[in-house]
């Protein structure tokens, strides 16, 4: 049986994915591409913005659609908060709640047992769906997404949180997920020594708001406390963290980050540089305390790459509050920048508001903020030119010309660097081996995307 998954979103449904891939790969069912035909499609869908919405349902209709015997379950943040919306795109398409997405890992062995009694596919999933949907969640569940097997990723995600007790006006992931929940320290420290074991040579940690990660055995130990207690027992693995609230990164956590194990890299979800509009969206910070967060981040390491949010045509956002952003992000130096055009979305503070900055301005603002970050982004990687980086090997790209082919120096690995720079490396075989492995590389040049020096293996 063919089973294929599309996953939207963040880093975290991500690593969901990755765990019901590995759940289904286990039990010796064949994972197939989503591009492929396949018995029964998984969507784990996203709900941040309109535009991900749009694709979600898009590609729901695209699978049920062109193929009609097959089954399409949809769960994720969108499928929690509009199960009637999606359920109606079409007679084989089925929700899954985010309440009740832990228990698709056990659906394998359900489709399994029902083709044993004779039962079809549909049967089989059926009845799991009625079963599972009168089972009670539990904070502990949410986190049953354990794996030590990444199919897609030479990287590992272990999460560690999930949920947000925030209630920003623009942010509909809280609703989708609920209250903030964390895993239990001994347990992060018990998986990512799995991964470790398992080979993996940098772990991501994930979650909603990893910041406000909390031992729910001793809450004292947060964040800081937990990257010290992997810090201390990792000997090989290196840890990147996914996004940080600014108002959460104080000197505790930055000393943490400074252990060498930590990579340099840093994601801050800033939204806006204007005090008034952090204050109308129920942001807990102020301009000022972002550049405090940050240059925290910088004395804890040499010359990070540091990356943030921001959303342009927030409701009321004036000229004077537009150039409040623009300037923190110029001040801020950043090395990426990830820019939203605000999306209204249904149960937010903001959705009535009636204050919309219209869609021209918006898109001129946007254009001139992709402008400066591109200096910055360009800057940032002048300054590593000749430097030695620290890569993991993702993936070997073979040119499919017949001219290329004829020539090995056209064919090259991609990998990772520790400050979240995607490079090319010439210098080693199509070895799948080597996938996943650790390299010291230097970086020659940035013309046509960065690449990079072989020296050695790690």
């Amino acid at each position: 049986m063919k089973t294929a998954f599309y996953t939207l979103g963040c880093k975290l449904n991500q690593s969901e994915s990755e765990a019901l891939v590995s759940s289904f790969d286990n039990r010796g069912f064949l994972v197939t591409k989503a591009s492929d035909h396949a018995d029964l499609y998984i969507v784990n869908s996203c709900t941040v913005t309109t535009k991900a919405e749009q694709k979600t349902r898009r590609m729901i209709r695209k699978f049920a659609r062109e193929n009609p015997d097959s089954i399409v379950l949809v769960t994720g943040c969108y499928a929690q908060v509009e199960p009637d919306e999606l359920s109606k795109l079409d007679k084989n398409v089925f929700i899954v709640s985010m309440d009740r997405k832990h228990t698709l890992l056990n659906l394998p062995d359900a489709i399994l047992e029902g083709e044993s009694h004779g039962l079809s596919l549909l049967e089989a999933v059926s009845d799991f769906l009625s079963v599972s949907e009168s089972q009670i969640i539990k904070d502990k569940d949410r986190f049953n997404f354990d794996t030590s097997s990444f199919s897609d990723h030479a990287r590992a995600y272990l999460k560690i949180q999930d949920g947000c007790n925030n209630s920003c006006a623009y942010c509909r992931v809280t609703i989708a997920r609920g209250n903030s929940v964390s895993l239990s320290l001994d347990k992060v420290v018990s998986r990512a020594l799995n991964l470790e074991a398992a080979g993996y040579r940098e772990v991501i940690l994930t979650g909603v708001n990893i910041t406000d990660y909390k031992d729910p055995g001793n809450e004292r130990n947060r964040l800081p406390a937990l990257i010290i207690a992997l810090t201390s027992s990792l000997k090989t693995v290196r840890i990147r963290l996914s996004s940080l609230e600014p108002d959460m990164i104080d000197r505790d956590l930055a000393q943490a980050v400074s252990h060498k194990s930590v990579v340099p890299h840093f994601h801050i979800p800033i939204q806006s540089g204007s005090n008034s509009i952090l204050e109308k969206i129920n942001r807990h910070y102020t301009a000022e305390r972002v550049e405090e967060a940050v240059k925290l981040l910088r004395k804890a390491k040499y010359d990070p790459f540091v990356a943030a949010d921001l959303i342009i045509g927030l409701p009321g956002e004036s000229q004077e509050d537009f150039e409040d952003s623009f300037n923190l992000v110029k001040t801020l130096k950043l090395s990426q920048l990830h820019l939203f055009p605000y999306s209204p979305r249904p149960g937010t503070a903001l959705f009535l508001a009636k204050n919309r900055v219209p869609e021209r301005v918006t898109k001129e603002r946007i254009a001139r903020v992709n402008k400066l970050t591109s200096g910055l982004n360009k800057s940032y990687l002048e300054r590593w030119i000749g430097r030695e980086v620290e890569v993991v090997l993702e993936k070997y790209i073979e040119s499919s010309s017949k001219a290329c082919l004829a020539s090995t120096n056209l064919n090259f690995w991609s990998g990772l660097s520790e400050n979240y720079l995607h490079v090319s490396l010439k210098g080693l075989d199509n070895d799948i081996s080597y996938r996943g492995r650790l390299v010291k590389c230097r970086i020659d040049n940035i013309e046509n995307g960065i690449k990079c020096e072989f020296i050695r293996f790690l």
